[in-house]
């Protein structure tokens, strides 16, 4: 069964209660349940995690290259500024969708600067938590590679 990996970074936790006007009322549980929706109905299976620290985001990354078809992202905050993420990615031999509630290109300055986007497959942003159902389904294919 093809796997999904989707990785949250910092803050994501707090969905539904931060921000509402910029990341919407869906809470990360929710938007769980879609990704693992999506995945089913594709035939494939979703493994769902969130940390603050970068350091597990960059392991579970490492993890990815042996246990994962495909990996979703929404490296959050780590977006901007983490080289380490960027290189952790790039290190990937599997599709990777970069996902953002928002839309990243439109917001302040220091925002719509991307170090992922460069070594990701593919980046959806603005669509708010759908944008999570279309990345993972996007991830789906790119792993059986009809992307």
């Amino acid at each position: 069964m093809t796997k999904i990996f989707v990785i949250n970074g910092p803050n994501l936790n707090l969905l539904g209660d931060r921000e509402p006007e910029v990341y919407g009322t869906t809470t990360l549980k929710e938007i769980e349940q879609l990704c693992r929706d999506v995945a089913r109905e594709a035939g494939a299976e979703v493994d769902f995690r969130q940390t603050n620290d970068e350091g597990t985001f960059i392991d579970w990354l490492h993890e990815a290259r042996q246990s994962a078809d495909a990996v979703v992202l929404n490296p959050a905050a780590f977006t901007h500024h983490s080289y380490a993420v960027a290189e952790a990615v790039s290190a990937l031999d599997v599709p990777v969708v970069e996902v953002h509630l928002s839309n990243i290109y439109s917001r302040e300055e220091w925002r719509r600067r991307s170090v992922v986007s460069p070594v990701a497959t593919a980046v959806v942003a603005g669509l708010g938590a759908r944008g999570y159902t279309v990345a993972v389904a996007a991830a789906c294919e790119l792993a059986e590679g009809k992307g």
